[in-house]
């Protein structure tokens, strides 16, 4: 398997070292399900606030749709005994990711203390107070990209001053939006784990600056980690019913891991054995594939095997996975498997002919995952998430989708 890894290979990793005890071991665990539920009970208190800042959420819930991927399926698993759905997290409104869950979240909490320490009411019709209060104070974050327009768009519609640390990999229509929402942005030379690094420093010299940190946050775990209570309704109307007979399976982009991670946890604790996770990654860059492999967990660098870290899938362009996320997902994940950038441009282009759904390169990367896991003939139902896409400007995308049509040609 590590041959295969380091030689660039599409691999398939079942996680031998998963629970077999998930009730006793999640219960072991210092987060726990009642974080989830306070979670959420965080941001329909913020709904408020939102609703005013972005009325386009209609409620102040950030939430996004599930549909059936009937035309998708067809296309690409006509054997398959499942159904597949696609979770459309690329389309979350306000930052069009993944990370509009967990980044939102955390500048929420930050927020509030900051709040309730100046004995400042958080309610819509005090807005101007708020961000008043805010105005004293920095938020800080490194990010390849969606992450820090989840954070820097929020914290500075709330007052806050807002600086995000871009990575090398990181697009420029990305960092033209944060700008033009009042986001100051810090180019880096080095990749995510060095922007990181650099992120802490500066945020070090000052005392009024949050550095919301990718690679260890609880509260960007726990934003995630909600949407699992979300889907529920989601599910009644579609007519899911998990069940160990009818399972349902995850297919989750991993970079540094939290997103895909929360969402594992979350999941676990919501529908137990019912529920299979599936992380994938670009062969240049299987950070947590690597640490949970070798056991290394977050002491793992993909450098460290020969493997580049270059991949144009840039929110999962990541060397080394999270301290705080590996060890759990060493005994939560079912599995890891690896992709070639050129199939997800492929399958880009397939998702808009057969669905009509815009995506960005690194959100098409659970598309592979029924065939990849070996799960074609798993009854149930299987979620590809995808991740980001909604704000990719068009002639951007239009490129993307033609190099995708260009790829088919030759295959």
């Amino acid at each position: 398997m590590l041959e295969n890894i380091k030689g660039k290979e599409p691999v398939y990793y079942q996680n031998k070292k998963l629970t077999r005890d998930l009730s006793t071991y999640l219960n072991s665990l210092p987060i726990t399900f009642r974080d989830i539920i306070e979670a959420e009970k965080r941001m329909i208190r913020w709904s408020g606030i939102i609703k005013y800042l972005f009325p386009e959420t209609k409620d102040g819930i950030i939430e996004s749709p599930l549909i059936k991927a009937n035309n998708l399926q067809k296309l690409l698993y006509p054997n398959m005994v499942g159904n597949l759905y696609l979770k459309l997290d690329s389309h979350l409104l306000v930052a069009g990711s993944i990370k509009a869950r967990g980044g939102i979240y955390e500048v929420l909490v930050i927020a509030e203390k900051i709040l309730k320490k100046h004995k400042i009411l958080i309610d819509e019709n005090n807005l101007e107070n708020i961000r008043l209060c805010l105005s004293d104070y920095t938020m800080s974050v490194a990010s390849t990209g969606n992450l820090g327009l989840s954070i820097g768009i929020m914290s500075a519609a709330l007052g806050f001053k807002a600086i995000v640390h871009m990575s090398n990999d990181a697009k420029e229509w990305k960092k033209k939006r944060l700008r033009d929402k009042g986001v100051i942005v810090i180019e880096h030379k080095g990749d995510f784990t060095y922007a990181a690094k650099k992120g802490r420093e500066q945020a070090m010299l000052d005392s009024n600056t949050h550095f919301i940190d990718d690679e260890n946050s609880k509260e960007l775990f726990l934003g995630y980690s909600v949407s699992a209570l979300r889907i529920k309704k989601q599910f009644n109307e579609l007519g899911i019913n998990p069940s160990k007979e009818n399972p349902l399976h995850l297919y989750l982009p991993c970079g540094v891991g939290g997103s895909p991670g929360g969402i594992t946890f979350g999941f676990k604790h919501v529908f137990g054995e019912t529920v299979k996770c599936y992380f994938v990654e670009p062969i240049n860059c299987p950070s947590m594939l690597l640490g949970v492999l070798t056991g290394k967990l977050g002491d793992v660098n993909v450098s460290d095997f020969g493997i580049t870290n270059k991949t144009s899938l840039d929110g999962l362009a990541v060397a080394s996975p999270s301290n705080f996320v590996a060890p759990l997902m060493e005994k939560l994940c079912d599995g890891f498997y690896t992709v070639k950038d050129n199939d997800m441009f492929i399958q880009i282009k397939q998702l808009k002919d057969t669905e009509g759904i815009k995506i960005e390169p690194s959100a098409a990367a659970g598309i592979s995952g029924v065939k990849a896991t070996k799960n074609l003939s798993s009854k149930g139902y299987h979620i590809i998430w995808t991740t980001g896409g909604l704000f990719v400007p068009d002639e951007i995308y239009d490129r993307m989708y033609f190099r995708g049509a260009t790829l088919c040609q030759k295959k």
